[in-house]
């Protein structure tokens, strides 16, 4: 049986790869070199207490992440949560290549800010088939961040060390975010070929027995379907349509239940139920937000 490790402290990191102590308790940058990309990982998964973002290039083997793996020979940044399941697939080919990665406890940040904000970086939550791919210039930028977390910690830790490290890790997911917005729009014909498969997930659900079996449509049964991450799925949506993913999902519910309302007998609680909602109340309640009348008032005006 597989087992699960788990890496508690920056501390371990340092030692199961060969590294010298940590010169700092919550935070580390260490080069990816044949320490890492030689290291036997077997074939155990690893669960990890700290965040973890890498810039990698040039290195072949694959990394399991969630459903998905990725494949390493272009550059790449990714971005790991606590206590996710990490797994390196075909470990004796993950080799070669450069790069460097940024380890942080969350204790780091708790009091600060950046403790509260973190969870807005949705591409913690991305699939790593869904990794952000960096020019040359972006590089360039996130790593002399990623140098400046290094230098800060290297010299004599004063007060103003652990403000100064927690500026720079936010402004690299800062610049992250950034850099998500212009892959996705780059990506623009790419990206309207996926909202089409989004769409069309919406009516073959719809057109099936599916909401009377398994309730009304969700995001992450989309994104499921689709082969995706439902953070990646609705950050893609918004930025495309400037719409979520959930208000595409409740007007497609809206329109296909005014059809329902004015041409069918069907009572509203019947119409309710074949759209998946367990109590009429419920859909009462969306309808009358998106439409500002209820669906008996609705049915009475038409």
């Amino acid at each position: 049986m597989k087992k699960i490790i788990r890496v508690k402290s920056i501390s371990e990191v340092h030692q199961i790869f060969g590294f010298e102590k940590p010169k700092h308790p919550l935070v580390t940058v260490l080069p990816i070199d044949e320490r890492m990309t030689k290291f036997d990982y077997g074939q155990d998964n690893y669960s990890l207490d700290f965040y973890q973002i890498s810039l990698k290039q040039g290195i072949k083997g694959t990394l399991s992440y969630g459903r998905n793996t990725y494949d390493f020979q272009e550059g790449t940044m990714t971005f790991i949560k606590p206590n996710q399941i990490v797994k390196v697939e075909n470990s004796a080919d993950y080799q070669g290549g450069t790069g460097w990665t940024l380890i942080f406890h969350p204790d780091l940040i708790r009091k600060s800010s950046l403790g509260e904000a973190i969870n807005q970086y949705s591409f913690f939550d991305y699939e790593v088939s869904e990794a952000l791919h960096l020019s040359d210039e972006e590089k360039v930028s996130i790593t002399e961040l990623a140098n400046k977390i290094s230098q800060e910690y290297q010299q004599n830790i004063d007060k103003h060390s652990q403000e100064i490290i927690i500026a720079n890790i936010e402004m690299i997911l800062r610049y992250s975010k950034r850099y998500y917005d212009r892959q996705f729009y780059t990506r623009t014909n790419l990206n309207k070929d996926l909202i089409s498969k989004f769409e069309r997930v919406m009516r073959e659900y719809y057109q099936s027995e599916s909401p009377i079996e398994h309730g009304v449509l969700t995001v992450k049964y989309c994104a499921n379907t689709l082969a995706m991450s439902s953070n990646y799925l609705g950050d893609l949506i918004k930025n495309e349509t400037g719409r979520s993913a959930k208000d595409h999902i409740q007007e497609f519910i809206i329109e296909k239940a005014k059809t329902n309302i004015l041409g069918s007998n069907d009572s509203i609680s019947e119409i309710a139920y074949n759209l998946g909602f367990e109590f009429p109340q419920s859909f009462n309640k969306l309808f009358k937000a998106k439409t500002g009348m209820s669906p008996t008032k609705y049915r009475s005006l038409n």
